[in-house]
């Protein structure tokens, strides 16, 4: 019979002679886990990965080489320097240029459709919103309440009075960008003031509640936080159109 965990903390579990044959894991850490007698096949794994060693080879800076030959601009995302980060974001919007005249190719209400369970192309563009609020606006320039109606906050997190979270909304893709536009102008300008010496330093606290919550935060990682989610999202959303285009 299949079981479905929700939500479930396993913490310390022992998991022996089990079939876990074409079941589908989202959002679950494996930390500090030691697996023996496994039998890898067919598997496709999307995960963050650190200190990870399978036979005794630690496979993290294998596939970060790897994904690095692959896509050289992914090493952009790792920016150091305020020269870095311009570059970083100069190539986030360009790619999502790219991604966006081929999200035009596909009937708009395909945007609207999940693939596998994952958000929409739509869902993905509002969550990006969310996340530049939340970390551009709100924890870099101050502003406590900067969330647009049209952000999604991630799924995880627990409501928070007076954060809009509208799952259901549907605006158009045109709605959407044009939002996400002006959350571009932002970042340009941020970023077009940053020197190596302000990102050296920390943010000050944003008074009263929100996302994030009010604290100090390095300055490296609000800024690369924007960097990180943008390249990952567009990611999936690449991999999810290609899917929609097969089906047009």
């Amino acid at each position: 019979m299949t079981e479905e965990f929700y939500r479930r903390d396993l913490t310390g579990a022992r998991v022996e002679e089990v079939d876990l044959s074409d079941s589908w894991w989202r959002n679950v850490y494996l930390r500090n886990v030691v697996m023996r007698g496994l039998w890898l096949e067919n598997v496709d794994i999307d995960a963050g990965i650190q200190n990870v060693t399978i036979n005794g080879v630690d496979i993290g800076p294998l596939i970060e080489a790897e994904l690095d030959r692959r896509d050289p601009d992914r090493v952009l995302v790792r920016a150091e320097t305020a020269d870095g980060f311009r570059a970083g974001w100069e190539m986030t919007e360009r790619r999502w240029a790219a991604t966006i005249e081929r999200a035009r190719g596909v009937p708009e209400e395909m945007l609207h459709e999940r693939v596998r369970d994952e958000w929409s192309f739509i869902e993905t563009l509002r969550h990006l919103v969310f996340a530049t609020d939340a970390w551009v606006l709100r924890a870099y320039l101050g502003d406590p309440w900067p969330y647009d109606p049209l952000g999604l906050p991630f799924t995880e997190m627990e409501d928070i009075p007076g954060i809009p979270n509208d799952p259901d909304a549907r605006p158009s893709l045109d709605e959407i960008l044009a939002v996400r536009e002006s959350r571009f102008a932002v970042v340009r300008e941020v970023l077009a003031g940053l020197t190596d010496e302000r990102l050296a330093g920390t943010t000050q606290p944003v008074e009263g509640p929100g996302y994030p919550a009010p604290e100090r935060y390095p300055v490296t990682r609000v800024l690369g936080a924007i960097l990180t989610e943008e390249w990952l999202h567009r990611e999936y959303a690449e991999r999810d159109l290609a899917v929609l285009v097969a089906n047009v």
